[in-house]
Order: structure tokens, then C-alpha cells, then sequence
């Protein structure tokens, strides 16, 4: 059960309560779900930065967190304990707003102690109602920040929304790229476009001497993009500075404008928005009548 702010967000949870009706209240022009097949290597951390990457394009940007039980957002984000959505007719939740971006997470409706001990098709229901019963308005990309792996959560959301595409993260590590292709396989056998691989923790540059060191192994991204004919959108490096700006619960951009890794995000975005107008989603046949 849960307890403290989080039951005053319930209801909007709660099985039993008034359905809204189907689907979204607004379309979001493009979703994006921001992937990996393994957890560890940094996708939550990614997909921040790149909203605010986009945001700073000028674009109208929206941020949502689907791991149900592992909700990250909250803290890289930045938003204060104290902070949930406000409520409207007992079933419809406002986005929190950091730095114009609309974000949502199971994290604003518990605290970071409360575990979510739920059976799949709860955690699932969870992603759907925070999905359709947010009023996340006009969108130009809502990008969703995906759970590890290959389940039910994955498979929810793409039966649930049109996705426009989708962006694999990974590190250079072999075991990461073996789930890393897998989340490939996945996207494509329900039809949603890969938009590219971000190479995460690329390589290591040292803060004292300068060196850079490899220390994931190096041309697995490069490898798995040729394989999969998709591109590679960036390599980030493995960098404290990242580390500590989401901590902080800060992006890139505000933190360390002028750092390589801050072009990476700024970069991958840009490659993000051009993939996305670039792609045609395809639509079902249209059905005409006349008087012949």
C-alpha cells in the first residue's frame, strides 16, 4: 500500500476508479522511447540530458518515467521531495514542469523508500493511466524513459501509442551489447523505428593526467550499428561530471555547457529530432465511399 504523499495520488491509481476514457487527452507530435536491454548503463541519465537537449532546440518537450519500480527521474530532475502533481477532477494529473519540460514518474507519486511490489500487469496498468491520465498538452517529442529489458512494460507501450522511433543505449561492453541487440530485435518486431544507438561510457579520460583509456572495450557501438543499419548518435564518455550534475539533479547543459560530453547530448538530440521528421510512421489504408 502506499503511504504518506503517495496516497493522496491513489486514487488516480486505483483500479476501481473512474476510467478517463481510451487513449491520450493530447498527441504528442513524436514519441520516443529511450531504451536499453540491460540495466547499469546509464539510459535514465541519457534520456534527461537529451530532453533537455531538445528542450534547448527551442522544441516543446515531454519526459516520461516507466520504471515503475526503479523510478529515477525524480532526482535527476531535480524536483523536491515535497513536489507532486496537482490533481484535477480526481483523475487527470498535471506534468511537473523543470525548466519548461513536462515530466511524470511513479517516483512524484511515492517516496524514494516505498517499494513497488507489484505483479506485471499492475506495474503495466501504473504506466498506462500515468500515460493517458497525464494532461501533458501539445508536444513536440514526449520521450519515454524505459525500464531494462525486454517485458511487459516494453510491450505495453507500444501497443498502447504510435512510438515514432526509438534510441538504444549501451555501453561498449560486451554483455551490454548482447541485451543492446536484443532491445534492437524487440523495437523492430512491433514495427517501431530504431533511431540510432548512444554509446554510453565510451571511454575513460583521466581528470589528472589527461589519459584516455578505453576501459569498456571500444568499436562495440560501431559494430552493433552496422549490423542493425542504424547510426551511431554519440559516444558519451564514462565522466564524473555527469555523474555529479545528475546527482545534483542538474543536466549537462546547465552544469557544464562547454563539456564534450554536454556537445554528445546536443549532438544525439539533433540527430533525434532530424531521424524523427525524416521518418514516415505508417498509417493504416483509408476507406472512401461514393454514390458509384
Amino acid at each position: 500500500m502506499l503511504t504518506g504523499k503517495g496516497w493522496v495520488y491513489w486514487r488516480a491509481f486505483n483500479p476501481t476508479a473512474e476510467a478517463p476514457g481510451p487513449g491520450m487527452q493530447s498527441q504528442p507530435k513524436y514519441i520516443v522511447a529511450v531504451a536499453s536491454g540491460k540495466g547499469g548503463v546509464g539510459k535514465s541519465t541519457v534520456a534527461m540530458n537529451l530532453a533537455h537537449a531538445l528542450r534547448h532546440q527551442g522544441l516543446s518537450v515531454g519526459l516520461l518515467d516507466a520504471d515503475i519500480y526503479g523510478p529515477s527521474q525524480r532526482r535527476m530532475l531535480g524536483v523536491d521531495p515535497e513536489v507532486g502533481p496537482e490533481q484535477r477532477d480526481e483523475k487527470w494529473l498535471v506534468p511537473i514542469s523543470v525548466s519548461g519540460i513536462k515530466a511524470m514518474s511513479m517516483a512524484f507519486l511515492t517516496d524514494e523508500a516505498t517499494a513497488m511490489v507489484w505483479r506485471g500487469p499492475m506495474a503495466s496498468g501504473a504506466l498506462v493511466q500515468m500515460l493517458e491520465q497525464t494532461l501533458w498538452g501539445d508536444l513536440d517529442v514526449l520521450l519515454v524513459d524505459m525500464p531494462p529489458g525486454t517485458g511487459d512494460i516494453q510491450l505495453t507501450l507500444a501497443q498502447k501509442v504510435t512510438l515514432a522511433g526509438a534510441v538504444i543505449v549501451t555501453t561498449p561492453q560486451d554483455i551490454a551489447l548482447i541485451d543492446a541487440r536484443k532491445g534492437v530485435e524487440m523495437f523492430r518486431k512491433v514495427n517501431v523505428p530504431v533511431l540510432g544507438i548512444i554509446e554510453n561510457m565510451a571511454t575513460h579520460v583521466c581528470t589528472a593526467c589527461g589519459h584516455e583509456e578505453a576501459v569498456f572495450g571500444e568499436g562495440g557501438g560501431d559494430l552493433m550499428a552496422r549490423e542493425s543499419g542504424v547510426e551511431v548518435l554519440a559516444r558519451l564518455p564514462l565522466s564524473m561530471r555527469i555523474r555529479e550534475t545528475a546527482d545534483a539533479g542538474m543536466s549537462m547543459l546547465a552544469g557544464a555547457p562547454e563539456d564534450s560530453a554536454t556537445r554528445g547530448f546536443v549532438e544525439a538530440a539533433t540527430a533525434i529530432w532530424d531521424g524523427l521528421n525524416r521518418t514516415q510512421v505508417a498509417s493504416g489504408p483509408v476507406i472512401t465511399m461514393d454514390d458509384e
